[in-house]
């Protein structure tokens, strides 16, 4: 029998992957935007919608990021909005362990998969940013080496809190015109080291019993923490190979916590073009790159590595002649992507480049591509299901080029040939996420 492939979408947002540019490109803050999104994705069949956050405008070189200036809406506040315009597909969102409080978390996401009849999920991510952490009374208290001991704490005490609701605690008396429940309904406590709480829980058992948690950390206690906890991956390994030795990793780690390689999802990051002929989907890949990383965008980046100021470079031009700045402050503040070995990567970046002749926009439009899928789309849903069968990965998270109509072709002409190969469910056949997903609590 053929493993299914699980299908999300990422909403673009504010990243220089949205060819905001576009004469048909759409609001980034409308709801019409997120509408559309998630309901073509409904129509796809596909298992979640998926929101990214952003808790502060990012900044380069002490100026707010160009395309931050748009705004990043509450990722909850349009799920929960999302929840009323979409019937079954999951709705997944951002929510950052270390600067949000336990309690507040729990109690969204119980909230939303009550709102949604079952459709909730977390994106787990933590932070030991300070420039974030300036937005939040504790700033940035937490050393690096910590943010996955209290995201572990964080989530442990957000299952207590979801548990201390059982199924059958609350009766309603009807002849008496009340509710009863037990004694200690909606009761915890958690004593740790970065969180002791005790109270009771006002949100009763939500429809999944535990939302559905998702987990992106690449590092080796990322890993560890994804074995330990989550029930999807969001992969950074979207090659063939890659995502191969990854996913055989994170999966070899589940025994120890006694849970079997059917109890987690492995969904890298993937883009996609499609079109008649594979030349001409190669050509509107290579366009789609060309507007996605302008020759500001390529220096920007650069700067990210160099840690200087890159300015006076031609983008169409060599690398710098000069080393990065490993001994000044991060020229880039409130980004995800950390450079903890910037001569190192230099390096790599420069015999890249050399042994390729690559510009510095070129170098930074093949070193910043993710894994993707470009051809017609019989080739596009041959190569998904070969990823998938394989166990290179469960299926993939897509990020669309365009908002809202990125997912637009995918949906029309790729979904069918995977629902013709038996590999794509035609109907949703259970109402929670989680039954959805195939996944057991």
């Amino acid at each position: 029998m053929k493993k299914p492939v699980v299908l999300a979408v990422h909403f673009p947002g504010v990243n220089n992957t949205t060819v905001w540019s576009a004469p048909d490109s759409g609001s980034q803050m409308a709801f019409a935007s997120f509408a559309h999104m998630a309901r073509k994705a409904e129509e796809g069949c596909f298992d979640f919608f998926f929101l990214a956050e952003g808790l502060r405008l990012r900044e380069h070189r002490g100026r707010l990021h160009d395309l931050d200036v748009v705004g990043r809406p509450d990722s909850f506040m349009v799920l929960t909005a999302l929840a009323a315009v979409t019937d079954r597909i999951g709705l997944a969102g951002t929510l950052n362990s270390t600067f949000h409080e336990p309690y507040e978390l729990a109690r969204q996401l119980a909230t939303l998969d009550h709102l949604s009849g079952g459709r909730a999920a977390w994106n787990v991510v933590t932070s030991c940013d300070a420039f974030t952490g300036a937005n939040f009374r504790r700033g940035g208290y937490l050393d690096h080496a910590r943010r996955y001991d209290r995201a572990r704490e964080v989530l442990g005490t957000a299952r207590r809190l979801w548990d201390s609701w059982r199924a059958g605690d609350v009766v309603a008396d009807k002849e008496r015109g009340r509710f009863l429940a037990r004694p200690d309904a909606g009761a915890f406590a958690y004593h740790g080291e970065l969180v002791d709480i005790a109270g009771r829980f006002n949100v009763p058992r939500c429809p999944q019993g535990h939302p559905v948690i998702i987990q992106a950390g690449d590092s080796d206690p990322g890993r560890e923490l994804a074995a330990a906890t989550a029930d999807v991956v969001f992969s950074q390994h979207s090659s063939y190979e890659d995502g191969r030795r990854f996913s055989a990793d994170v999966k070899g780690r589940l025994g120890r916590y006694g849970r079997s390689p059917q109890s987690l999802k492995i969904l890298p990051a993937a883009t996609v073009v499609v079109a008649d002929s594979d030349e001409e989907a190669r050509e509107r890949a290579s366009s789609i790159r060309r507007r996605q990383v302008s020759g500001p965008t390529a220096i920007n980046f650069l700067e990210q590595v160099w840690n200087r100021d890159l300015s006076a470079y031609d983008p169409d031009g060599p690398l710098p002649d000069v080393d990065p700045d490993v001994e000044a402050p991060a020229l880039a503040q409130g980004r995800a992507m950390r450079f903890d070995d910037r001569r190192g990567v230099a390096q790599r970046w420069r015999e890249v480049a050399a042994a390729r002749k690559l510009s510095i926009r070129e170098l930074v439009i093949e070193v910043t591509g993710r894994g993707g899928f470009v051809g017609t789309p019989q080739q596009v849903a041959a190569e998904i299901d070969r990823f998938v069968q394989d166990d290179a990965c469960d299926g993939f998270i897509f990020i669309p080029h365009l908002t809202p109509h990125g997912l637009d072709d995918f949906v029309d002409r790729v979904v069918p040939l995977l629902q013709e190969r038996g590999v794509l469910r035609t109907r949703y056949e259970h109402p929670t996420l989680r039954e959805n997903l195939g996944l057991v609590h």
